[in-house]
């Protein structure tokens, strides 16, 4: 798709890619919010948290341009122009995306657009998924005595235009982290057995990691399809396959039911009324 903008003409405005974070919104950094808090239109991803868009001016432009597997969201194409668009009627343009931008974001591929077009724009990075629910799950992604490294992957397993590195990612030293995966377990699963790694390998699926909603689903390699299937998974979710998994039980410390308890008691305050002593 050929990108349109205005011959002649300078883009009146800014672009600025905002990463969101995984969803608490206490995890959003300072400059995001300062951004968020002057924008005149924002372009947000369907793994935006609620909480995090409520920050959005009331009266600022939004349009959900997010993506979720199996649902229809806009193409890559028309968010390109959104964004060139925008910038030509708008002063700041935020474009929020869940995570990092440049983790499975896209965020460069938008960036390229911009460029070409000669639109002005600022990335401000966010805590990406990996690193957010890791925390939150209580499972270290490096450790001295079980993992030397880490990777990360989408786990769309596009086989035939570009095949996964099995081998590479079967690295028992490594923690291998899976974005996007939910749908491909049992193609997860075989890859990796078939390439070295045991099915007795821990493995976590967190669910909506870092909000009150987060769940653990907590197994083996060779079960993984299984945890992926459990009815009460929700997306979006994330694999976590490693040593490091076995940590979990000891490191958890994420209530998800305290946060929930907290908000509730905060709102009950807020709604009593105190009258002043006679």
């Amino acid at each position: 798709m050929e990108i349109l903008s205005l011959p002649g003409q300078a883009a009146k405005g800014k672009v600025w890619l905002v990463g969101a974070g995984p969803g608490d919104v206490e995890l959003l950094t300072l400059k995001a919010w300062r951004i968020l808090k002057t924008a005149d239109a924002v372009l947000y991803d369907a793994l935006v948290s609620q909480d995090i868009l409520d920050l959005i001016p009331k009266d600022a432009e939004k349009i959900a341009v997010g993506k979720r597997a199996g649902k229809h969201s806009a193409a890559q194409d028309e968010i390109n122009q959104l964004l060139v668009t925008k910038a030509y009627t708008r002063k700041n343009v935020v474009r929020l995306k869940g995570g990092d931008p440049f983790i499975f974001g896209r965020g460069g591929e938008e960036l390229q657009t911009l460029v070409e077009a000669g639109v002005e724009f600022e990335v401000v990075p966010g805590i990406t998924a990996a690193s957010g629910t890791s925390a939150y799950a209580g499972i270290p992604l490096t450790h001295r005595d079980h993992a030397q490294g880490v990777t990360f992957i989408t786990g769309h397993c596009q086989l035939e235009s570009r095949p996964m590195d099995w081998q590479g990612y079967a690295n028992p030293n490594n923690t291998l982290v899976v974005y996007m995966g939910i749908l491909n377990a049992g193609i997860i699963r075989q890859g990796l057995v078939d390439a070295g790694r045991s099915p007795e390998t821990p493995v976590a699926i967190v669910s909506k990691a870092t909000t009150k909603e987060q769940r653990r689903f907590i197994g083996r390699l060779g079960e993984l399809e299984q945890l992926a299937a459990d009815p009460e998974l929700q997306m979006p979710a994330l694999m976590i396959i490693g040593e490091v998994v076995a940590l979990s039980d000891t490191l958890h410390w994420f209530n998800p039911e305290a946060i929930e308890s907290t908000q509730a008691s905060d709102e009950l305050t807020q709604s009593v009324s105190v009258s002043p002593r006679r």
